[in-house]
C-alpha cells in the first residue's frame, strides 16, 4: 500500500520552503485494559492510524468526517496535548514529537488551540483579563504591567469585544462572546498556527457566521495558518483552502476546496456532500442522495481492506481484502480508493518512506 507521505509532486522541494507543518504517518493508538489490580491489555483503539498531510503558511486546512473519525485527536496531537504512538509532526522543519518539556513550552508560543466548547474551556472563576492574560503569565511576559494591560485591551478589540469587558467573568457572556474570548486567549502569544477544534459547532447559526468572519479577518491581518476541524461542510467550504476527509482514523481524500466540492472522488466524500441540504426546493427534490448504510465500525475492530467497504454503495470484491493506496488524480487531488487508480498524466514521484 502506498502511504500518503510517499506521494511527492514534482517541484515539491521548492514548495516545501513555504511549509509550516508536515505530518508523516501519524499513529495515535490507545490500549484497552482489563482488570483492576493486575491490569492486562486486551485490545488497541486505533484512533488515528497512519495519516499524513502538509500545510503552507497562511493556509487553512479543513478536516471533516463523522464523529469518532479521529479529527479532534489529531488536533490535540498537533499541539502536543496527546502522546503519539509513532510517526512525525514537523513544525517549521523541526520534529516536535521529540521535544522535552522546556522545548514544548517554547513550541506552544507558536502553536495554539481554540476549543469546541466556549462554556467548558473558560474558567468561570477567572476574570476575562486573567483568562486572556494567562498565557502571557505562564511564559513570563506579564512583567511590564502597563504593556500587559495594553495587550489585553488590544486582544479584546481584535475579536470585537470592548476593553471594559476585561473585568467581567466568563459566565456573564453569551456563547459567541465566550468563543471570542477563547480566540483572544489563543492570540495572546502571537502564534503562527492555530488548531481550531470545531470552534463554532456549539453556537447559533447566526453567531457562527460572525465568528468565522473573525477567523478570516485575523488570518488576513496576522498571516495566521489554521487547521480547522469541523463536521459542518458549509462552514469548512467557507473558510478552507484545502480539505482533508477522514474516516475511521484515516484520511481518504485531500483536495482544494473547489476541486473537492466540484468533483468528490471517494464514495464517502460523495455521501457527505449529498447529505448537505440545498436551499432550492426543486433542486433538493431532484438531488440524488448517496445513502451510507450501516454504522461506522468500531476502532477496536477495523475491517480488513478498505475501511469503508462495508458501507460503500459501490464496493468491489477487492475492497474487502486490499487496502487502497493513495493516488494523485491531478492538481494535488489525492484519494485512497480502488475506483481511482493512478492517472497516466499525473506527474507524481513515489519515494520510499524513510
Amino acid at each position: 500500500m502506498t502511504n500518503l507521505s510517499e506521494i511527492q509532486p514534482i517541484g515539491a522541494e521548492a514548495e516545501a520552503k513555504d511549509e509550516i507543518l508536515r505530518v508523516e504517518n501519524l499513529n495515535i493508538h490507545f490500549p484497552v485494559m482489563e482488570g483492576v489490580v493486575f491490569k492486562k491489555q486486551i485490545a488497541t483503539v486505533k484512533a488515528v492510524d497512519g495519516i499524513s498531510f502538509s500545510l503552507k503558511r497562511g493556509e487553512t486546512l479543513g478536516v471533516v468526517g463523522e464523529s469518532g473519525c479521529g479529527k479532534s485527536t489529531t488536533g490535540l496531537a498537533l499541539v502536543h496535548m496527546l502522546p503519539i504512538s509513532s510517526g512525525r509532526i514537523l513544525f517549521e522543519g523541526q520534529d516536535v514529537t521529540t521535544y522535552d518539556r522546556a522545548q514544548v513550552k517554547k513550541f506552544r508560543r507558536r502553536v495554539q488551540m481554540v476549543y469546541q466548547d466556549p462554556y467548558g474551556s473558560l474558567n468561570p472563576r477567572m476574570r476575562v483579563r486573567d483568562i486572556i492574560g494567562e498565557p502571557l503569565e505562564v511564559h513570563g511576559l506579564d512583567k511590564d504591567k502597563e504593556a500587559y494591560r495594553t495587550r489585553i485591551e488590544e486582544l479584546l478589540k481584535m475579536v470585537g469585544l470592548l476593553p471594559d469587558m476585561a473585568d467581567r467573568y466568563a459566565h456573564e457572556f453569551s456563547g459567541g462572546q465566550r468563543q471570542r474570548i477563547g480566540i483572544a486567549r489563543a492570540l495572546a502569544l502571537e502564534p503562527s498556527l492555530i488548531v481550531c477544534d470545531e470552534p463554532v459547532s456549539a453556537l447559533d447559526v447566526s453567531i457562527q457566521a460572525q465568528v468565522i468572519n473573525i477567523f478570516m479577518e485575523l488570518q488576513k491581518r496576522l498571516g495566521l495558518t489554521y487547521v480547522f476541524i469541523a463536521h459542518d461542510l458549509a462552514v469548512v467550504r467557507h473558510i478552507s483552502d484545502r480539505i482533508a476527509v477522514m474516516y475511521l482514523g484515516r484520511i481518504v481524500e485531500i483536495a482544494s476546496r473547489d476541486d473537492l466540492f466540484k468533483k468528490p472522488l471517494h464514495p464517502y466524500t460523495q455521501a457527505l456532500m449529498a447529505a448537505v441540504p440545498i436551499a432550492d426546493v426543486d433542486a433538493e427534490r431532484n438531488n440524488k442522495h448517496t445513502v451510507i448504510r450501516g454504522e461506522i465500525p468500531s476502532p477496536l475492530k477495523i475491517p480488513a481492506g478498505c475501511r469503508f467497504h462495508r458501507r460503500c454503495p459501490v464496493a468491489m470484491e477487492k475492497c474487502k481484502t486490499i487496502d487502497p493506496g493513495f493516488t494523485d488524480q491531478g492538481s494535488g487531488h489525492i484519494v485512497a480508493c480502488h475506483l481511482h487508480p493512478l492517472s497516466p498524466d499525473s506527474e507524481v514521484t513515489l519515494r520510499a518512506n524513510s
